[in-house]
């Protein structure tokens, strides 16, 4: 079975073009809800996580995401402490999710797919990318975000310029109908591909 990663900035639709491989019945593991559900579930995870921000972190089994966020909004060493903890048990989880998987491949959906390295591990990568402008808009929708907040989010993130040179496939997702017809042309690929293999 293939593993097809799917990526992309803040606000570029990732979340819709993974329901489009849904509607074609390609399973779809999406990482950050994972890493939210292994945050209240996993107590080793929690034991790690109050360890290095304090009990502050967990408000009884629940995780205080906005006393994390904050803690490593701007702090990129804590960031990555973080994510030290957090992304071997998704990585973990997901071989078991993959195991349990009947389909020619899977998308394994990841914020930073790239950054992390965990493209490396996929058979191949998509890249969702759309205009700032609109990532802007469908953001302070979605987060009652401002423009400010949203930016600075935005320069956290590797460009689409970076992540592009890494990725097999883009989708530009500027218009559904459009976008569809992306993943529905990348999902032939990738049924093709395999029948080469």
């Amino acid at each position: 079975m293939k593993i097809v990663g799917l990526t992309g900035g803040i606000g570029s639709g990732k979340t819709t073009v993974a329901g489009f491989f849904r509607e074609l019945e390609i399973p779809v593991y999406i990482a950050d809800d994972a890493g939210k559900r292994l945050m209240e579930t996993s107590e080793d995870i929690r034991e790690k996580i109050v360890s290095l921000f304090g009990e502050a972190a967990y408000n009884g089994k629940q995780p205080d995401r906005k006393f994390i966020a904050s803690k490593v909004f701007n702090d990129q060493e804590q960031l990555k402490k973080l994510n030290e903890i957090i992304h071997p048990a998704v990585e973990s989880d997901f071989r078991d999710w993959v195991s349990k998987q009947e389909a020619e491949y899977v998308i394994y959906e990841a914020a930073i797919l790239f950054e992390t390295g965990s493209y490396k591990k996929c058979d191949f990568s998509i890249l969702v990318t759309a205009p700032q402008k609109l990532r802007i808009e469908r953001l302070q929708k979605r987060d009652q975000s401002t423009k400010s907040e949203i930016k600075q989010r935005m320069d956290n993130q590797w460009s689409d310029e970076k992540k592009a040179e890494l990725a097999d496939f883009l989708i530009k997702n500027e218009d559904l109908k459009d976008t569809r017809l992306q993943v529905e042309h990348i999902h032939n690929k990738i049924l093709k591909a395999g029948q080469n293999c």
